[in-house]
């Protein structure tokens, strides 16, 4: 049996007034995704429990079969994971990001798309004026970065269960002083991004930019996690196709492959044909592969309605339509379709609650569906209200 699982991130949504009343995954044109609601079933999970923040991590780590209650420990490891910086039991990963703060407001969490080469000599320096005495910035691409802090058997474990932390792509022109970092290790990780401020302003070439990165953003902290390897777990051997370090060390704890695809960008542009055809090819050496798409996350984040659509349908045209013709071709195969978590146009951030799910192929017997959209999900009998409960049954012989 092959598998495939396509993740539209974060394209779940509500109904959008742009949109004639529409949610985008309804206004999109999908013929691909809505033939497999009538071969298949749709159902519902959520992925994000009560109390853990809606984020990817948390949201990928249910959707491949991981119960982040027991196994999460914060996004950054993973993203270390992905970068092979190795961390030892006591040392910890924190996600720095650069960023435009303007007047006081998180104008944008991206350094408006700030480019690889750029950041990394922005980083490099942050390096070289901040970092030392266990703490150690590491690039990585565009604006996302990691700082790590290195422990001793001499130090005190610098967070805790009380530190907290918020993503930058929360707060999209918020104030952002009611979301500092706050409890235990709160008050170093604010002195670093206050500190890194004159730092990224001193570079000619940042400062000429229209959005320049004013400071880093720390979140996400965490240490390493153990997580069994999906191999040993359900007998089946992963790949992963994905522009992102988070998904990428996400798949390297879990023993999987990543395969990269040119022009992978993990925005709007990315090469989604390319993707596509990848996730075929890898069909023919793996029993599973994953293709995570970020751009339908990214639009959200900007508020494009229209961008988010378009995303759609190009992951509907050149990503689950090739794949689910080729699986048809196997004698035994099946295509799973979900997105990790929420993100709303309204809010431009992560939500909770659960997601539409589509799923088709050898032993599935079809519902009642013809649609893949949020209102036919939620109609259906088909839920799991811990997502981590949907993988084992999408690999299961006979799903019930």
């Amino acid at each position: 049996m092959k598998f495939a699982l396509v993740i539209p991130d974060g394209c779940a949504d509500e109904p959008q007034p742009e949109l004639r009343g529409l949610t985008p995954l309804q206004a999109a044109h999908t013929p691909a995704m809505d033939e497999l609601a009538r071969l298949g079933r749709v159902g519902r999970a959520d992925n994000v429990p009560d109390g853990f923040p809606s984020g990817s991590d948390v949201a990928t780590m249910s959707l491949f079969g991981y119960d982040p209650v027991l196994l999460h420990t914060g996004r950054a490891p993973l993203e270390a994971a992905a970068q092979g910086i190795p961390l030892g039991p006591d040392d910890w990963a924190i996600r720095c990001n650069l960023v435009t703060v303007r007047n006081g407001v998180m104008h944008s969490f991206t350094a408006g798309q700030i480019p690889t080469p750029l950041a990394h000599r922005l980083i490099a320096l942050l390096q070289q004026q901040l970092g030392g005495a266990g703490w150690e910035f590491h690039p990585g691409v565009s604006y996302r970065n990691l700082l790590i802090r290195r422990e001793t058997s001499a130090d005190a474990p610098p967070f805790a269960s009380d530190t907290q932390t918020t993503p930058p792509h929360d707060i999209t022109e918020q104030r952002v002083e009611p979301w500092l970092p706050k409890g235990t290790g709160s008050a170093v990780l604010r002195q670093l991004m206050e500190a890194s401020q004159p730092l990224l302003a001193s570079d000619a070439e940042n400062v000429a930019r229209p959005v320049p990165a004013t400071q880093a953003w720390l979140w996400g902290q965490g240490r390493r996690p153990a997580l069994q390897p999906f191999a040993q777990r359900f007998g089946v051997q992963g790949a992963m196709i994905t522009a992102v370090d988070l998904l990428r060390g996400l798949a390297n704890l879990l023993g999987w492959q990543n395969i990269a695809v040119e022009g992978a960008t993990g925005y709007l542009d990315t090469n989604y044909g390319n993707k596509g055809r990848a996730a075929v090819e890898a069909l023919a050496t793996h029993d599973l592969v994953v293709v995570h798409v970020e751009a339908t996350d990214e639009a959200s984040h900007e508020g494009h309605a229209r961008a988010k659509v378009e995303s759609l349908e190009q992951i509907d045209r050149e990503i689950v339509g090739p794949l689910w013709a080729h699986l048809r071709q196997l004698p035994a195969g099946r295509l799973l379709v979900s997105p990790d978590h929420p993100t709303f146009l309204r809010t431009k951030t992560h939500s909770h609650g659960a997601v539409p799910f589509v799923v088709a192929g050898t032993g599935i017997t079809p519902d009642a569906a013809s649609h893949y959209d949020e209102p036919t999900a939620a109609a259906s009998n088909l839920s799991f209200p811990q997502g981590h409960l949907l993988m084992p049954w999408f690999l299961a012989s006979h799903p019930q």
